[in-house]
């Protein structure tokens, strides 16, 4: 049977779900999730138990559409997980977000739109910051483990015959990286690029 299904939200602990539970009952919302996370915390426990719970013709009311999301883009995923199990999407605070109705609808649609917009201004933001890094010299990718003294004991001690695999426990690396710093191969890699973090270890 139909029912409408309530999401209440603070981002601290510090504050109250009173006023969201208040409004959200009155309204007669039958089960209400409450939730006390970030709203941009991509684990919100209770609202994915809520999406999950959700039947063909329940509707999702929330007290304000930022109780539900932070985004645009985040509020279009939301929305569209509920109207794909056929349920409805409601926000007291804002009439127009009522998937029930033509205009809710329309403004889905727009949501949709400028998800994109945002999605492709952060993976452009993202792009020309990475630039003027590499611009300013800095090394992108994790900074490497091992120390130019390591690399100098590693070597040192693998031409003393310490078998690869204990020079390799010692330093908490592998021991193919130990191969390359006992040949020189991981200096002269390390000189045409940053190098990650072990990737074999």
């Amino acid at each position: 049977m139909a029912r409408k299904t309530g999401y209440a939200r603070v981002s601290t602990v510090g504050q109250t779900l009173d006023m969201q539970l208040r409004t959200l009952k009155a309204f007669g919302c039958e089960k209400i999730f409450r939730e006390k996370a970030s709203g941009a915390d991509a684990e919100r426990i209770q609202l994915r138990r809520l999406l999950k719970s959700l039947s063909n013709g329940d509707t999702v009311v929330v007290t304000r559409i930022d109780r539900l999301a932070r985004s645009t883009f985040d509020l279009f995923a939301i929305v569209r997980e509920i109207t794909q199990k056929g349920a409805q999407f409601y926000s007291l605070a804002e009439p127009w977000a009522d998937t029930t109705t033509s205009t809710g609808r329309l403004m889905l649609a727009v949501l949709g739109g400028l998800a994109d917009v945002e999605r492709d201004l952060i993976r452009t933001r993202t792009a020309e910051g990475r630039a003027r890094a590499q611009e300013m010299g800095v090394r992108m990718g994790r900074p490497a483990r091992i120390t130019g003294l390591q690399r100098e004991e590693i070597a040192r001690r693998r031409q003393e015959g310490e078998p690869l695999k204990a020079v390799a426990n010692a330093f908490g690396i592998s021991t193919g990286t130990v191969s390359r710093i006992a040949t020189g191969a991981d200096s002269h890699r390390s000189r045409k690029k940053a190098v990650p973090p072990d990737e074999e270890s």
